[in-house]
């Protein structure tokens, strides 16, 4: 299946002092990396190794989307994890929506492999009941209508699908599950950047995740001029350069390097 012209990967393997951390980042639910690409490239010219895998099912098309499940999402970033470990002494995971549960997952499972985690906007539950009927309606319907460009500044793509397969929207489900129930072996330094208006994601995921994980370290930023895809909105600006300075305090190396 062909990927699309805006969901290429992207990676750089780091410059200078800052080459010692790399940094793994994880799109959404039906997204693709052009989501986490200003943020990678922001991360990139700061000297981090960056790495943005693309998920599998994930900026080709909505029926492939439908034949792949939350374990093969995992899989691409546990291995991407594994290759940083190696070339990286640190590394730090970056997760959007889905993708913060995806890294939420990875560091319940990698512990101190992991040196912290920036989530925006993470997804780990829904309050629409009716998802409850989702074991037997994505065996009848293949999809509903999408829910995409949840972004307040105008005229931005994330490049999503228009239509949500509802068997993989099923396994995500599952996903939220298992990682909700072992959230307290979150230990790591957690960043959680959540919007004041999503349409996507309600704020109950970012309590849960709050009043769940055990981390001591813990910095909450609420974005009062972003939607959902806040990567690509309006307080973009903030969240990298948070985050950059979230990673270059635990890191202890330099922060603003582009700028020296």
């Amino acid at each position: 299946m062909p990927v699309q012209a805006h969901a290429e990967e992207f990676r750089s393997p780091g410059t200078g002092e800052n080459a010692a951390v790399g940094v793994l980042l994880s799109h959404g639910f039906t997204g693709s990396p052009r989501s986490m690409r200003p943020f990678a490239e922001h991360l990139a010219a700061e000297g981090y190794g960056v790495a943005v895998p693309r998920l599998p099912g994930h900026g080709t098309s909505w029926p492939e989307m439908n034949k792949t499940s939350w374990p093969d999402w995992y899989a691409v970033l546990d291995n991407e994890l594994e290759r940083l470990r190696k070339e990286h002494d640190q590394v730090f995971t970056v997760g959007l929506s889905m993708g913060g549960c995806l890294t939420l997952r990875l560091a319940e499972e990698h512990g101190t492999d992991i040196s912290g985690l920036v989530l925006i906007n993470p997804s780990v539950q829904t309050d629409d009941k009716r998802l409850a009927l989702l074991p037997v309606l994505s065996r009848l319907v293949p999809s509903f209508p999408g829910i995409s460009n949840d972004i307040k500044k105008p005229g931005v793509d994330e490049g999503a699908y228009d239509r949500m397969p509802l068997r993989a929207l099923q396994s995500l489900s599952q996903l939220w599950k298992i990682t909700r129930a072992d959230l307290a072996k979150v230990t790591q330094p957690v960043l959680l950047f959540r919007s004041t208006v999503d349409h996507v994601v309600e704020p109950s995921s970012g309590r849960t995740v709050l009043s769940s994980i055990s981390s001591r370290d813990v910095t909450e930023t609420l974005l009062e001029d972003s939607y959902h895809v806040a990567t690509l909105d309006n307080d973009a600006p903030r969240i990298f350069a948070d985050s950059t300075a979230f990673i270059g305090r635990l890191s202890g190396l330099v922060i603003g390097q582009r700028d020296a």
